[in-house]
């Protein structure tokens, strides 16, 4: 519970990603990152469990993350091209310029590379 990980993109292989949750829930957040997007910079974002079986669709061009919030959560990807962990860049999960209402009310559990990142948000993704 408390776990998020993201938000996260490959930078010149884009992925597209099919989200399912097949133990527990997360709160899932997609942020569109195509700098000439009339939707750029904004988020949508959805509960999936085990047991309300919703997916979410993450396109090409789009940064990734979750939220934990149970005890236990697996969460289930489907990609359109290889993990490529050299392409990957990470946003900075509360950048103010995003906005996300994120339900947390104290620091989540962060990896190290997703409390250190200095990924711009202002990038060019090519897809």
């Amino acid at each position: 519970m408390n776990v998020l990980r993201g938000l996260h993109y490959q930078e010149t292989i884009p992925q597209a990603k099919l989200i399912r949750v097949t133990q527990g829930e997360i709160f899932d957040v997609v942020v569109d990152i195509r700098e000439h997007s009339l939707t750029y910079l904004q988020s949508v974002s959805v509960i999936l469990s085990a047991e309300n079986k919703l997916q979410m669709w993450v396109p090409e061009g789009f940064a990734h993350g979750f939220l934990t919030l149970s005890e236990t959560s697996d969460v289930l990807y489907k990609v359109s091209a290889p993990y490529k962990p050299d392409d990957e860049r990470t946003i900075l999960w509360s950048d103010p310029r995003l906005n996300i209402p994120w339900p947390v009310d104290s620091t989540p559990i962060l990896s190290e590379k997703d409390s250190t990142s200095r990924s711009s948000i202002f990038c060019t993704v090519l897809i």
